[in-house]
């Protein structure tokens, strides 16, 4: 049997927030040819693969959704991940977006055909030839796994946060956790529950401030459902409340002083042992790393049931884990909450474009683009949640409306340029500028630390917007086409 082609006007890979968002865009923009290509077998992205005990968003639930999909029914002031999964899934089902996904159908090449003018995406049921293409794959999708010497000898459970193994039975176990971000924060509490003991392997501690949050009750539900009114004024103040809280991640002197104040006062409150306080104590700047929220991760550390080992893991030895610091310790299980592969995104090395060259080639110095959405050399493609679009102070939902708002002003350009959208690299590169000088003197870059936001090839800034959302949006906002050139580069030669 032949393979499947499909023809269609836009192909978008990934059916988490980014692919559901492009594809809302293109629905209200009267654009009905698309399709959504999505490896797994149901839509739902990071909401679908993590599903860690513990697994909820630090965003407040009212500002992490869809500006035109707004939802009522969320149980309190941050949402569960399962709660967030089967949001997705109603939006879906509200869009009529059923005859558009293709899941299970895994994208293994995209080629920017010259002759054609199109993009020719090889998948794993066929190939999808589209006139443009969005990839919207997540930033966190594949996990990063340490190399940690003889971590293949252990003999029992070893999984990763976001490929959790619900058949391993962790009640009553021995469970060493690697790792101490942002799915650690949240997963230690609810395996000191049930353990025999929790071994927390610490290389860096993280900055944590209080979380707060209340489960709403029925009757405010209610209220949310029969007054929409209030509804948009409740996300209109929370978007007011992480806009605000920008200066104290990006280094303003008195909101960061303020924020590291309230940080470190919730330590002590905590945690009463000064020797384990110290050793959960950073030493870089306030924000250089993801900052944390949780109110129950620094109880259980001070609890009999977890053991602090402030070094990373260095070796394993059967059972026995080996620490940097020379301490041995005995475990049943190893979860390893380690993070992501970020700024290296695995997708980019199955993208061709016109010069033949793979995306993963154009980032080999960290990922560049204009508008963190466009990029030189690849026409025609779109990358939501890719290149300085994520956020460290709110909504990454936020920031995808906006890419994918200006994705479809670009393909209402596209006919009158020919039919070709190609980004100028000059303004790949001023834009590129721009983001580095932002972020200059911010403590991502100055702050002391190693974080994810900063690609480790060439010191540069490129997973975060070194702004506001409202910035992002002006920014945006003033990309007028000029980016793009009015003809193919072969044609301009000829005429020159």
């Amino acid at each position: 049997m032949m393979p499947s082609t499909t023809r269609v006007e836009v192909a978008i890979v990934g059916a988490g927030f980014a692919g559901l968002g492009m594809a809302i865009a293109l629905r209200r923009s009267g654009r009905e040819d698309f399709v959504v290509l999505e490896r797994a077998a149901s839509l739902g992205g990071t909401w679908r693969d993590n599903t860690y005990p513990g697994v909820a968003c630090d965003v407040p639930s009212h500002l992490y959704g869809f500006a035109s999909h707004p939802n009522p029914d969320w149980s309190g002031t941050y949402a569960q991940g399962s709660e967030i999964h089967a949001y997705l899934e109603r939006v879906a089902a509200v869009e009529g977006l059923g005859d558009r996904l293709r899941l299970g159908t895994a994208m293994q090449s995209a080629d920017w055909d010259a002759e054609h003018e199109v993009w020719r995406v090889g998948t794993s049921d066929g190939t999808v030839v589209a006139d443009a293409l969005v990839l919207a794959c997540g930033r966190l999708t594949e996990p990063s796994i340490p190399d940690i010497a003889g971590l293949g000898t252990f003999t029992g459970p070893l999984f990763h946060t976001a490929r959790w193994d619900h058949a391993a039975r962790l009640g009553g176990a021995r469970v060493a956790v690697v790792g101490t971000g942002a799915s650690a924060v949240q997963l230690v509490p609810e395996l000191a529950r049930t353990a025999a003991h929790v071994t927390l392997f610490q290389r860096t501690p993280a900055w944590i401030v209080p979380r707060g949050g209340t489960a709403y009750t029925d009757a405010e539900r209610a209220g949310f459902a029969a007054e929409p009114a209030g509804l948009a004024g409740l996300r209109a103040d929370l978007y007011a409340e992480g806009e605000a809280r920008f200066a104290s991640r990006s280094g303003d002197a008195a909101a960061s002083a303020s924020a590291r104040a309230i940080a470190l006062a919730h330590l002590e409150a905590h945690v009463a042992d000064p020797a384990l306080r110290a050793a959960l104590t950073p030493d870089y700047a306030f924000g250089c790393k993801r900052v944390l929220l949780s109110d129950e991760f620094y109880p259980a550390v001070a609890s009999d049931t977890v053991t602090l080992v402030p070094d990373a893991l260095a070796s394993v030895e059967g059972s026995t884990l080996v620490a940097a610091d020379g301490t041995r310790h005995e475990a049943d299980a190893i979860v390893l909450a380690t993070g992501f592969a970020s700024t290296r995104q695995p997708y980019a090395d199955l993208v061709r474009g016109e010069s033949g060259a793979t995306l993963d080639g154009h980032w080999s110095r960290g990922m560049t683009s204009f508008a963190s959405t466009v990029v030189a050399g690849f026409p025609n493609l779109f990358v939501l949640n890719g290149p300085n679009a994520s956020l460290g102070h709110s909504s990454s939902v936020l920031m995808i409306e906006e890419q994918a708002a200006y994705a479809v002003r670009a393909l209402d350009l596209r006919e009158t340029i020919g039919g070709v959208l190609r980004v100028q690299a000059s303004a790949e590169a001023a834009y590129t500028d721009e983001i580095a000088a932002a972020a200059a003197s911010t403590p991502w870059i100055t702050g002391g630390c190693r974080n994810w936001y900063v690609d480790e090839r060439s010191g540069r800034l490129t997973l975060l917007w070194p702004g506001t959302v409202d910035a992002f949006r002006a920014r945006l906002a003033r990309a007028d086409g000029s980016e793009f050139s009015a003809l193919p580069a072969p044609l301009e030669r000829r005429l020159a």
